[in-house]
């Protein structure tokens, strides 16, 4: 019989992205739900640091598989650590941050120990008859609601930003190593080296607050009132995607299903709609503010404040506000 939550965590040379802290505010509130403490895992070669990082968060323990042979992420090493290691101790569910990297290998462990897979999940509910997960499908536009068949575990991915990472709970946690034998994980690719793409490119997902503009701004040359309060909120500025499809800011400032998915603690959406694309990318917000001419815009079903107004009146004032308010 499956037990308990098990979170696998992704980091690049022991630095922890914010959306490995998701997925144990993720993971945390599922085995809340079993009645239990989740359980970390850690992959690499000397992550000593990273693990006692993890140690701070209210879990019932941190696992480390320390291995020069999981120096760098292989899908072969990775899969070779963690399906014994599943398989033996049979969690209930098994979570992961939903990235390019968990994606290469996911569905390959959950085939190999025959585990559910459920990926880019974005919540879940107790239902009549379990849990009641909910998921992205065509491309976004649309999100279902399904339940997991059948027993053993089920390994399961979670969106970024549907889990703010400043939701999991802090704690003590022990630090032990994995019970595995690691004498037989080989990598089964070489890394030849890693080249970061766009090299002045903005990670949104690491803004606290970000200002985010819709069709409505009017043009590139009509920006200026988001710069402005951008630059007295300290916010980096984000877009819908008719803003980037018109070219009036790069891709990479790009909100949705098709751009990045953020969960800032302030998101100001001025001039979006809020079709179902963008609000998939930020709807784990912390505190959201929409200004939208139109009263019936989606965007205010989702909004914590809403201003029914143009922008380029409520905007200015806005960053008048945030000045004096700082002195």
């Amino acid at each position: 019989m499956a037990n308990g939550v098990w979170v696998v965590l992704q980091h690049r040379e022991g630095q922890l992205p914010r959306i490995s802290f998701e997925a144990i505010a993720a993971a945390q509130k599922l085995a809340a739900q079993l009645g239990g403490k989740a359980e970390a895992v850690l992959l690499g070669a000397g992550v000593g640091l990273a693990a006692a990082e993890v140690a701070k968060f209210d879990l019932a323990a941190v696992h480390v598989a320390d291995d020069p042979a999981l120096r760098v992420y292989t899908p072969g090493a990775y899969i070779g650590a963690l399906a014994p290691a599943i398989q033996a101790a049979a969690p209930a569910f098994v979570v992961f941050p939903h990235t390019y990297q968990t994606v290469d290998y996911m569905a390959r462990l959950a085939q190999g120990i025959g585990a559910g897979l459920l990926p880019e999940v974005t919540g879940f509910e107790s239902g009549a008859d379990g849990l009641v997960w909910a998921r992205p499908v065509m491309g976004g536009k649309l999100q279902s609601k399904v339940r997991v068949k059948g027993e053993g575990t089920v390994l399961v991915s979670v969106q970024s930003g549907a889990f703010p990472a400043d939701s999991a709970a802090r704690g003590e946690a022990a630090v032990k190593p994995l019970a595995v034998d690691l004498s037989g994980v080989k990598p089964d690719r070489e890394v030849l080296g890693y080249e970061e793409v766009g090299g002045d490119t903005v990670d949104l997902t690491k803004a606290e607050i970000i200002v985010a503009v819709g069709r409505g701004v009017g043009g590139a040359d009509k920006m200026a009132p988001v710069e402005a309060l951008a630059k007295a909120l300290g916010a980096e500025i984000g877009a819908s995607r008719p803003v980037i499809d018109n070219g009036w800011l790069p891709r990479d400032r790009q909100i949705g299903s098709s751009g990045q998915t953020v969960a800032p603690k302030l998101y100001v959406a001025a001039g979006i709609s809020g079709a179902i694309q963008h609000l998939v990318g930020m709807k784990g917000s912390s505190v959201i503010v929409a200004i939208n001419k139109d009263p019936g815009a989606p965007i205010f079903t989702i909004a914590d404040y809403g201003i029914v107004g143009d922008l380029h009146e409520v905007l200015p004032a806005l960053t008048e506000a945030v000045r004096a308010a700082k002195g």
